[in-house]
């Protein structure tokens, strides 16, 4: 029996894209027979490393205005929750990412990370806080004061910066990103389905 392809999804809390395609990518990669390894990371010092301080569709305002709205038509189209902007964007998601790298390995990384998304995008809460992580924690059934304290462990924090230098060195640059088995990177949500179909060996004619 062929091995099942596997497609990893870096994802950042703060992203709206990578909201859109948490939202999607379960149903789509079942469609597809692939298998998803959800990453969850920090895209703040990759942008630092190109020079910027803040969200790019922050840099360029006219580009963050059509993002907005963009988002807003995609949610719609995918049958999500009306989109409602959080207060401060991008949101400090490092309390929300540690929890989630100390989830990985567990069954509620899944359901956690899409409820943060839920929080910030659909209802546009805030996530920046421990205690605002603790409460989604909290409502999935599990201890969140004692995960968002474990995740704050000085042993979390190391992983959390290998996974970032894992996804510099990968050629990462933002979120969404999807690599397959043989690292091919496909950067967004609209490249969701290409990724999945390169997982699956089915690529352009002409390319390898």
């Amino acid at each position: 029996m062929a091995r099942q392809p596997i497609l990893e999804f870096w994802y950042e809390f703060a992203s709206t894209y990578s909201y859109l395609a948490a939202m999607r990518i379960e149903a789509a990669a079942a469609e597809a027979d692939v298998a998803v390894r959800w990453r969850p990371f920090l895209v703040g010092p990759l942008f630092a490393s190109q020079g910027w301080t803040t969200s790019p569709f922050n840099v360029y305002p006219a580009k963050g205005k059509n993002m907005w709205r963009d988002v807003e038509r995609e949610a719609a189209r995918l049958g999500l929750p009306p989109l409602t902007k959080p207060a401060q964007f991008p949101q400090n998601s490092l309390s929300a990412v540690r929890v989630a790298i100390l989830g990985q390995d567990q069954e509620w990384l899944v359901p956690f990370s899409k409820a943060v998304f839920t929080a910030s995008f659909a209802e546009g809460r805030s996530i920046a806080e421990p205690a605002a992580v603790a409460e989604i924690l909290d409502s999935l059934g599990l201890d969140g004061t004692q995960t968002v304290r474990a995740a704050a462990a000085e042993a979390n924090k190391t992983k959390l910066r290998v996974s970032v230098e894992e996804a510099r060195s990968r050629g990462i640059y933002g979120a969404p990103t999807f690599l397959a088995d043989d690292g091919e990177l496909f950067w967004g949500n609209d490249r969701l389905e290409q990724a999945l179909a390169w997982a699956t060996g089915d690529r352009p004619k002409g390319l390898r």
